[in-house]
């Protein structure tokens, strides 16, 4: 016969065992992911820029790095002097990619198969200057002056604004617009119902300006000859991510 404690105990350990198994179904349960959308959207904005970033460059070649550095530093020493007159001033001047670099002269292979080790035959001297040109009205004479006063490298512009934050928030409105008309469109096709936002994130901290196509010519007077700008518009944009709960 069966010891009558025998049965309290087979009962106690099954309904221990029924109370684990529900723990670990709804532990299971609570690991799986929620139902949910996610989309993308993108918004930007475009304004006139109010300002332009000049990299310019004079590059001076000599017998010796001495006679190439003293040739490029009163060039230099010229075009930030007209730079300053033009009223350029001295935070948007920044000097950048300095080098002075020696010049090979790599001789021709000799009939036997040998060659000579290349010998230094001169040096070039480069001196960067990135600057920023807050009148724009003024950029195509600053061109012009540089390079009449030694600057004969470099010339890339870009386009930008002094304060963009007003049309990064345009953007940014516009991004998570998208964002929410893709999610609605996406919950339609789909038959279901979009419930609360669950995360917003945004992908494009830092925007950058791009340039656009569309623009008049402007000349910088009073000189003629001065070199024609096109200043254009800066887009600026923005992508946001969106996470959307879908109703049961």
């Amino acid at each position: 016969m069966m010891n009558r404690f025998v049965l309290p105990r087979i009962a106690l350990l099954t309904a221990l065992a029924l109370s684990a198994l529900a723990s670990a179904s709804a532990a299971l349960g609570a690991d799986e992911p929620s139902p949910r959308i996610l989309v993308n959207g993108q918004g930007s904005a475009e304004i006139a820029p109010d300002m332009a970033v000049l990299q310019l460059t004079v590059t001076r070649e000599a017998d010796t790095a001495r006679e190439a550095l003293d040739a490029n530093s009163a060039a230099m020493a010229q075009v930030i002097k007209a730079l300053r007159a033009e009223g350029v001033a001295e935070r948007d001047l920044q000097t950048n990619n300095f080098s002075i670099q020696p010049k090979y002269l790599y001789p021709p292979q000799e009939p036997q198969g040998e060659r000579q080790p290349p010998r230094i035959v001169g040096y070039t001297v480069r001196n960067g200057l990135a600057v920023r040109v807050r009148d724009l009205g003024k950029l195509g004479a600053v061109m012009d002056q540089a390079v009449t006063l030694g600057v004969n490298e470099g010339g890339n512009i870009l386009f930008s604004n002094d304060d963009p934050s007003p049309a990064i928030e345009q953007a940014r409105i516009a991004a998570v617009k998208d964002a929410m008309a893709r999610a609605k469109t996406l919950a339609a096709a789909a038959g279901v119902k979009l419930g609360r936002v669950l995360e917003i994130s945004e992908q494009s901290f830092m925007p950058a300006p791009a340039p656009m196509m569309r623009a008049e010519m402007m000349m910088a007077a009073p000189a003629a000859d001065a070199v024609p700008v096109a200043a254009g518009e800066s887009s600026y944009q923005v992508t946001v991510s969106l996470s959307y709960a879908i109703e049961q």
